[in-house]
């Protein structure tokens, strides 16, 4: 079959949905049932999307929509496939497969920017309707996805993600180096790498760290990596003041290639998130060898199963009593880091590249 693919997620300082379309770009000419892969971007087709990941991206040749209403009208040319890996399908395409990896704009609309809101109010309808299959990242979603769309099952396909191998447990002297850069010891921080934005419930983690004896928070200070955000003006004060009592460290955004070492680093991981599509960071986190923490009611509790501990993403006290146990009860410590790092080990691009390929198989049936 011939798959042309949308690579509008792809940019510098990947998201979770670029680094899946990087994943996708790469892994499904390997897949054999591929017999072409053509890449576009709006109007226009990319020879190698990963121009796009500079820092400076060189200006790009327009003028393809003619070309492609032409070549990939799925009504005249049903072998081919056109995949959205970032919800909405083009307006071209007739028919295809789009992904949707959450429904947070429609279930927590104040935690998005109103542009998003606006964006998804006026163009998620038309992509359910042309989607001949729908995929999503977990079973939790895809239930979301049938009731909330009114759409047949057997048109949601669920795709479990993959992990980077690069995600693995490092002896300290090998992280000495890349964690000094930053100004850290490895096994002494406590880490949550996510985007500084309502969803992500950064404020009951700080909250729950506070709890902890001073002690402890001293030894063992919590480390905040990802993006600016939006919607944080009251968690950026709140972050200020911990950092200027000591138990607190603002990276900020953090390159991919220093993140398998600033996670393998880390005596704990927390995610407090109370929605998630799919859940990279804990699962990077298990994949290190890291015990985590993460909030019960989302898709992480089928992601993550029981090799998390789990914990109401409101609750602020029992966060803080999973923290201080996987800092200080060393046999929890040893339970959590081995089941982690073996249900981890179940999630793979490669897998992930096959599922999908067999999904677009499904819009010839």
């Amino acid at each position: 079959m011939q798959v042309a693919i949308s690579v509008d997620a792809l940019a510098p300082g990947l998201s979770g949905i670029g680094r899946y379309c990087l994943e996708l770009v790469e892994g499904l000419p390997t897949d054999p049932r591929v017999s072409r892969l053509s890449c576009f971007r709006g109007d226009t087709w990319l020879s190698d999307p990963h121009v796009l990941l500079a820092a400076a991206t060189p200006p790009l040749r327009r003028g393809w929509r003619a070309r492609a209403e032409r070549w990939l009208r799925v009504g005249r040319f049903p072998e081919t496939v056109v995949h959205a890996p970032n919800y909405f399908l083009p307006p071209w395409a007739e028919r295809g497969v789009a992904t949707v990896h959450d429904l947070s704009v429609f279930k927590y609309p104040e935690t998005h920017p109103a542009e998003r809101v606006r964006a998804f109010e006026a163009n998620f309808r038309s992509t359910i309707d042309r989607a001949g299959i729908i995929l999503t990242d977990c079973e939790w979603v895809r239930e979301e996805v049938i009731a909330f769309a009114g759409i047949a099952a057997e048109r949601v396909v669920a795709v479990h993600l993959g992990i980077a191998d690069a995600f693995r447990p490092r002896p300290a002297a090998d992280l000495r180096e890349p964690l000094g850069r930053y100004g850290l010891v490895p096994g002494a921080y406590g880490l949550s790498v996510s985007t500084l934005e309502p969803r992500k419930r950064i404020e009951t983690l700080l909250a729950a760290w506070r709890n902890l004896p001073a002690t402890l928070r001293q030894r063992c200070p919590l480390v905040l990596a990802g993006g600016e955000g939006w919607r944080n003006e009251g968690l950026l004060a709140r972050i200020e003041a911990a950092q200027a009592e000591g138990w607190l460290v603002r990276l900020g955004y953090v390159p991919e290639e220093d993140l398998p070492a600033l996670y393998a680093g880390a005596a704990v991981f927390a995610y407090p998130s109370c929605y998630e599509g799919f859940g990279f960071p804990p699962l990077e986190a298990m994949a290190s060898g890291v015990p985590t923490v993460v909030a019960a009611g989302t898709c992480l509790e089928e992601v993550a199963g029981a090799a998390a501990a789990l914990v109401e993403p409101e609750d602020v006290d029992s966060f803080s009593a999973a923290i201080g146990r996987l800092l200080t009860d060393e046999p929890e410590r040893i339970s959590r880091r081995d089941a982690g790092i073996a249900l981890a080990a179940q999630y793979s691009w490669s897998q992930c590249v096959e599922k999908t390929v067999a999904a677009y198989q499904l819009l010839g049936d």
